[in-house]
């Protein structure tokens, strides 16, 4: 490919994913804020998740 050709391009991409970060950023900004109780109830049910999926070590049976 072409440099100037691929330049063009990336400087398109990069524009685009610049459009998508600003849009995404005033959605997360109008969102209203989630209460402390919700948060916290998530982040313990996603440190369970975590521990129930941790795998087990192997006893060694002599």
């Amino acid at each position: 490919m072409h440099p100037e050709t691929h330049l063009a391009l990336h400087r398109l991409h990069a524009a685009g994913l610049r459009t998508e970060a600003d849009a995404h950023r005033l959605a997360a900004a109008a969102r209203p804020a989630r209460p402390l109780r919700a948060r916290l109830g998530w982040t313990l049910v996603e440190v369970g998740l975590r521990l129930a999926a941790a795998p087990k070590a192997a006893v060694a049976v002599p």
